[in-house]
């Protein structure tokens, strides 16, 4: 918890800066808030969570709330994994081949197109006999590491049965498989298809998929990348992302099966097919029943690449990410790994959640600590009893029995009457490529023509622009001011302040000029630079020109270090590497999947400064500009679109700045999908049709925020001023004065 100063506490801090600002105004650009050598009181200053942390989930008070929570964390889902707006479904083009039968089930091999040349494959398991008529039932079963084809292997087999964890010395060494004909067994039409990197599906690699350890410079460029590279992050674009599409594109499948009731589907997966089995049953409103095995739980979240991408897991977790599935049937087990606490931490949750539908009964999980992580025999048992109570199949306890395992012909999807399709890294660039055209043609067809066409644009545009950052403007009644200087500069006063924004124990050393030459305006400025405060003074320890300007018109002007900059550098050398996780693997998802970027962080930190501004009860501004300079018009004009009309005018320096640029995730100015919603004019685009003035675009008007603020009727609230930034900005105040 934030700790509150006492009075003597802030006396004595009050008393020491003033001293320190007397004897260092010769040496210093801008005054300390916080004593030297001292940082700020931050959260963000401590070690960032990482994937084997504690996720724990708070279950709302009312149903409501829930709601509300609900379409917040689909959204988040959607957009982490590259899915917003949702891809058009192309031609599947399934092909379905090379049956064979054992008593009660058959079994075929399947290929289609998830994306243009780009193959799911895997087995398809139908009933026979007299259970063949008529329309059944689907389960979908993302099949998890190990692969669909895993193989205990006959020396193993022994043991296994010995502790219970299987029952038949055949059909027991391929667990994946012997899931699938049992559900066949029991009237379900069965699709388990391959993770990319596994069996048949070789197009994206084992390596690529989930064993890369390093980044590849020869695929991480703006005209041809890979995934995990900065280049697809920069674009949400992510293995887990593409087998989150595989997995809605094999429902697809399925559901268009002549012998299957669409309204009747089962989805069951282990490990990481749990992980898929999660986010699939999330997002995608078919599925009827559900039972992620081995992944819903408060501890680890998932250890490979493949079940990780930026922006997912923040301030959540599995758990609550499997909740989004109520009020509809789930079940799972707790084993002796990551989920052996589900029983005491998070099915009570669960449960508590459920609960707010009235449907506490629909969610289970059984203990099965004395087993390690597994999808074996006895919960495949508890997983049958569910589905076929949920998919109309009656109550009769099902049973796995034996059978002849397929033999790797049988299994094998790829012959030569169907060969396999080129992959490797050049299949990885035309992919990347196919994903990024068609996602811009998307977003294109969205900018606005008319007045009425902002508000799509808006939703969807804006709507990831504020998923991407993770934080609204926040209420003014959480903002805690800690004074601690004031000082008669003659023309201007000057404050030192500490802004604490205390749900989140975040602190902001802030520096203000209010006027005293003229009378207040009534306009407040957040003036915001990328040196942090110290960029709003001079060499000669007073504001710089455009700033006394706007103190001389009766303005007040507000600034401060924004998180890693100023105050917050305990070196004093400006951030170049951001901080990360601690791990072996060269992946941004193992930082940026469960904390804020840098560059999302600096926006929280001005919403904070507008939000205080905004709320302050003494000398209330009437109208509020927002400045960005050196550096930091980006920050400006991203916070711009999650506050909208609170700015009445903004004034943003880009310096030419693009995100597509960026070469590393661990630059303080990566965003994920900043390039995907159209990089940095996209953003300004979303200003429209609130006055807006452009420094560093050599007078021009970047053409996407042309075609908004025109559909707006507004083209002339839109201004690029050329020349140096310092020129521009000074142009730029008389502008924001109404002159």
């Amino acid at each position: 918890m934030p700790i509150r100063p006492t009075r003597h506490s802030l006396l004595v801090l009050a008393t020491t800066l003033t001293l320190l600002w007397v004897i260092s105004t010769a040496q210093a650009a801008s005054p300390r808030v916080f004593p030297k050598g001292e940082l700020p009181d931050d959260a963000r200053l401590k070690p960032q969570k990482d994937l084997n942390a504690y996720f724990p989930f708070k279950v709302p008070k009312t149903r409501e709330a829930w709601e509300s929570r609900k379409r917040e964390l689909k959204q988040r889902i959607l957009v982490s994994t590259g899915l917003w707006p949702m891809p058009q479904r192309t031609p599947l083009n399934p092909v379905i081949f090379g049956k064979v039968t054992r008593p009660g089930f058959s079994v075929e091999k399947v290929y289609f197109e998830s994306v243009p040349g780009h193959f799911v494959t895997g087995l398809l398991f139908r009933p026979t006999g007299k259970s063949a008529a008529g329309k059944h039932p689907a389960v979908l079963c993302p099949h998890g590491h190990g692969g669909r084809l895993q193989d205990y292997g006959a020396a193993k087999m022994d043991a296994l049965i010995k502790s219970g964890a299987e029952k038949y010395r055949k059909s027991g060494r391929f667990p994946k498989l012997a899931r699938c004909a049992t559900l066949a067994r029991m009237g379900c039409v069965t699709f388990i298809f391959d993770m990319e990197g596994y069996a048949d599906a070789q197009q994206i690699g084992m390596r690529v998929a989930h064993r890369l350890q390093k980044q590849r410079p020869h695929m991480n460029s703006p005209s041809g990348w890979g995934f995990i590279s900065t280049q697809a992050e920069l674009r949400l674009q992510s293995i887990l992302g593409l087998q989150t599409w595989n997995s809605i594109r094999c429902l697809d499948f399925l559901a268009g099966l002549p012998d299957v009731d669409p309204k009747r589907i089962g989805v069951t997966g282990g490990s990481g097919g749990g992980t898929q089995t999660i986010l699939l049953c999330a997002i995608d409103p078919r599925p009827v029943v559900a039972f992620p095995n081995g992944m819903v739980s408060t501890s680890m979240q998932g250890g490979c690449t493949c079940e990780n991408c930026c922006l997912l897991r923040i301030g959540t977790g599995n758990v609550e990410l499997a909740a989004l599935f109520a009020p509809k049937p789930q079940g799972m087990t707790a084993a002796n790994d990551w989920t052996k606490e589900m029983m005491t931490k998070g099915y009570p949750e669960l449960r508590q959640l459920y609960g707010l539908y009235g449907k506490r009964d629909h969610v289970l999980c059984r203990s099965l600590v004395r087993f390690p992580h597994n999808y074996n025999y006895v919960s495949r048992a508890i997983m049958y009893d569910l589905f076929s109570r949920h998919l109309g199949l009656g109550d009769t306890p099902v049973v796995e029995t034996d059978y002849e395992p397929l033999t790797k012909e049988e299994y094998t999807v790829w012959d030569k009457k169907h060969p396999a399709p080129e992959g490797g890294e050049q299949h990885e660039k035309s992919l990347t490529g196919f994903l990024s055209k068609h996602s811009q043609a998307q977003l294109a067809a969205l900018v606005p023509r008319q007045r009425e066409d902002m508000t799509l644009y808006q939703g969807i545009v804006g709507g990831a622009i504020k998923t991407i950052i993770g934080r609204g403007l926040p209420r003014a009644n959480q903002i805690e001011r800690t004074k601690v200087a004031k000082h008669d500069r003659g023309d201007y006063l000057e404050f030192t302040d500490i802004l604490k924004l205390k749900p989140h124990g975040e602190s902001l050393p802030v520096v203000s000029f209010f006027p005293t030459k003229a009378r207040y305006s009534g306009l407040a400025v957040v003036w915001v630079d990328g040196k942090g405060k110290a960029g709003l003074y001079g060499e000669d320890g007073r504001p710089i020109p455009a700033i006394r300007k706007l103190l001389d018109a009766g303005a007040a002007v507000l600034g401060a270090d924004l998180l890693h900059q100023g105050e917050f550098l305990a070196d004093g050398k400006p951030l170049t590497v951001t901080p990360k996780v601690g791990n072996n693997r060269e992946f941004a998802a193992y930082t940026f999947g469960y904390n804020h970027t840098v560059f999302a962080s600096r926006v929280h930190d001005i919403l904070t400064l507008l939000a205080f501004v905004k709320g302050h009860e003494e000398d209330k501004a009437g109208a509020v500009a927002l400045v960005g300079t050196g550096g930091a018009g980006p920050l400006v004009a991203t916070a711009r679109v999650l506050v909208q009309d609170l700015v009445d005018k903004a004034v943003v320096g880009t310096g030419g700045f693009r995100f597509v640029n960026v070469a590393s995730y661990r630059d303080p100015r990566f965003l994920p999908g900043a390039v995907k919603y159209g990089d940095l004019p996209g953003l300004l685009s979303l200003a429209a049709p609130l006055p807006l003035f452009l420094a560093g675009e050599k007078g021009q008007v970047p053409e996407r925020v042309q075609a908004t603020y025109a559909a707006m009727k507004r083209p002339g609230f839109v201004v690029s001023q050329a020349g140096s930034e310092a020129a521009a900005v000074l142009e730029a105040v008389p502008w924001l004065l109404g002159q």
